[in-house]
């Protein structure tokens, strides 16, 4: 009886300890493709050349706003029309879930680049197009892990930096309905609970996004998950107010390094190629 129960209570813990594992978001991710490797190489190069006062970071939506990639021209005259005078620089990659971030962070993105305010939205990546029938307990708790982990780095690496942690936008599942939403609206509220009001803040702009059951109303993203111009023009009107306060006017000039691109794109320079649908990590 007592190897029975010793056997049952090894298979207990293992399958405590799996349970735990999966839930903690906490350790960086590498991403493993070449092009993410190479985009890195971009970011670390733009940190290095400086000039940066308002940082972003994120995957594609962020990524997408600022980009030099030509499919996105309009959504980058949008970025400068917004921001010029800021001092702004994109540090968004495609496809990254919070833990991907968290490795870009950790392996130089951020390092001696000293902003002032820091714009962080991430987290859909983890969340993906899945069809829920409920929160999903885990992944909320590896998202939340993991955002914990991003905001201690970004404040150990830019100490005197602002960080806006924006709340994950509204998506639709892969039969283009709201299911996934339960489970974003649960991770928003953990990250709003790591907001002091003065070092971190928190802003959600989902009430001008999201219809009545949490998906994207129509006309602000393109495809059930990344925005729009209407849906930037959104979030560039809820943080245009913030940017003002802790920074003042927009400048006459901009010292921000000049936008990169995805470096694939120099390979397919007529398309999008970081196209990808609610199923796949999103570029």
């Amino acid at each position: 009886m007592f190897k029975v129960n010793a056997l049952v209570w090894g298979l207990l813990v293992s399958v405590s300890v799996a349970m735990v594992s999966a839930q903690d978001g906490s350790q960086p991710l590498a991403r493993s493709d070449d092009n993410s490797r190479l985009a890195h190489t971009q970011l670390l190069e733009k940190a290095r050349r400086g000039g940066i006062d308002v940082y972003f970071e994120g995957d594609s939506i962020t990524r997408r706003w600022g980009t030099s990639d030509a499919v996105y021209r309009e959504f980058l005259e949008h970025w400068t029309r917004t921001f010029f005078g800021w001092n702004a620089a994109n540090f968004g990659w495609g496809g990254d879930t919070v833990q991907n971030i968290l490795w870009r962070l950790t392996e130089g993105e951020l390092d001696e680049v000293h902003p002032k305010v820091i714009v962080l939205m991430a987290g859909t990546n983890n969340v993906g197009g899945t069809l829920r029938e409920s929160v999903d307990a885990a992944v909320v708790e590896n998202v939340a892990s993991g955002m914990k982990a991003v905001l201690d780095v970004m404040q150990r690496k830019a100490p005197d930096a602002t960080v806006i942690l924006m709340g994950i936008t509204p998506r639709t599942d892969s039969r283009g309905g709201a299911s996934v939403m339960p489970t974003i609206d649960a991770i928003n509220r953990r990250y709003a609970q790591f907001a002091d009001g003065r070092r971190i803040r928190y802003l959600n702009i989902n009430a001008q996004l999201a219809r009545a059951d949490g998906a994207p109303r129509e006309g602000v993203a393109a495809d059930g998950l990344h925005l729009s111009l209407i849906g930037y023009q959104v979030w560039a009107d809820a943080l245009t107010p913030i940017f003002t306060e802790l920074l003042g006017p927009p400048a006459s000039t901009d010292h921000a390094p000049p936008p990169t691109g995805d470096p694939s794109a120099l390979a397919a320079p007529t398309g999008d190629p970081n196209a990808a649908s609610n199923r796949s990590p999103t570029r």
